[in-house]
């Protein structure tokens, strides 16, 4: 990309008004202003949640366009908007009784739609299966471990905990697969940032908690993890350690940075698991975990469904072509059959 297509009259008109509005501000609100705009190349706004996480995966997603583009390296080229979600609004309730899907992204989507952002740095596992019309999202950044952290300041292990023990955990899909292999173990609704739930834990609200190693590992906080879980213990969220970066439909220099950013592995994964998600017309009252992944060649793929009190669990495994036909085409056959397999079997799902 050339640094034509980062500046334009029209971006030129766009500072002035920027330098105007300043003189009338105070000092310190001025500089700022001045300095995001003190350069001709249009600032590329780049939307996120303001949690710790979120942040941290912002400015991930700064610091490779600046790698990719030496012209975003100028002063002002990038500019961080917080935006507050529902989802961030709202943690005296479960995620499941203020209504799951978007609640996380709707605010930012709907700045990216009118403007006030250019790019949306999204965890993908908040992202519902269905975009806002008028966006796109073309990119996923390599991703993370994909597996889930057993974390306990008393015990070693989920093996280790006592009949009764008390695990702190928001996720029905991380509750559900609890519950099938321990059944006498207590969960409870543990929300917050991972912050907030490591201080919760630490105040003895419970004897344990789960979270996903990703997020810990972009916070530089691996080392709070008493144990890594495999998937076979505990199978992830569906896109679990994948950041989508979504921008305007039509916009091509949004969609120009984004495309040099894209991991196309990552990005198949991410295809067949929400593919599955999709076939399953899941709620956030159901739990469901996938996990896609190249192995030699090939796309592989894990899904799993289960009743919230984990008694009935259904999984399938998939193998196939490593394409975006056969990624999405996977993952929707593995969400029909297991959607089938439970409606023969008389389990009601709140689909």
């Amino acid at each position: 990309m050339s640094a034509s297509q980062w500046t334009s009259s029209k971006a030129m008109r766009g500072v002035a008004v920027q330098q105007s509005v300043a003189v009338a501000m105070p000092r310190a609100r001025r500089c700022a202003i001045v300095a995001s705009a003190a350069v001709a190349t249009k600032t590329l706004k780049i939307g996120t949640r303001g949690s710790p996480l979120a942040l941290a995966q912002a400015y991930l997603t700064r610091d490779l366009l600046k790698k990719a583009f030496p012209e975003l390296n100028e002063e002002g080229a990038l500019e961080i908007i917080i935006i507050k979600t529902t989802g961030d609004k709202i943690l005296n309730q479960p995620l499941s009784d203020i209504g799951g899907k978007g609640l996380f992204t709707k605010e930012i989507d709907d700045a990216l739609l009118d403007g006030r952002i250019d790019i949306a740095v999204h965890s993908m596992k908040d992202v519902p299966t269905y975009l806002p019309a008028g966006t796109i999202l073309p990119c996923n950044l390599p991703r993370e471990d994909v597996r889930d952290v057993f974390i306990s300041a008393k015990y070693k292990s989920m093996d280790e905990l006592p009949e009764g023990a008390v695990v702190g955990s928001a996720s029905l899909r991380r509750q559900a697969q609890i519950l099938a292999k321990y059944p006498t173990l207590q969960v409870v609704n543990f929300r917050g940032n991972v912050q907030t739930r490591l201080r919760k834990l630490e105040e003895g609200e419970c004897d344990a908690t789960l979270l996903a190693l990703a997020g810990l590992k972009r916070l530089d906080m691996a080392d709070k993890a008493t144990a890594i879980l495999s998937t076979e213990e505990m199978l992830p969220a569906v896109a679990q350690g994948a950041i989508g970066i979504a921008c305007r439909e039509g916009d091509d220099r949004s969609a120009a940075a984004l495309a040099a950013l894209n991991h196309e592995e990552t990005r198949l994964a991410v295809v067949c698991e929400r593919a599955f998600l999709a076939a399953l017309d899941g709620s956030c009252r159901t739990p469901i975990a996938g996990w896609a992944r190249n192995e030699d060649g090939q796309l592989a793929f894990n899904g799993l469904v289960s009743t919230p009190d984990g008694k009935k669990v259904y999984q399938t495994t998939r193998l196939g072509a490593l394409s975006e036909d056969a990624a999405r085409e996977i993952g929707k056959d593995a969400g029909e059959q297991l959607k089938e397999e439970a409606q023969k079997d008389g389990t009601v799902f709140d689909w």
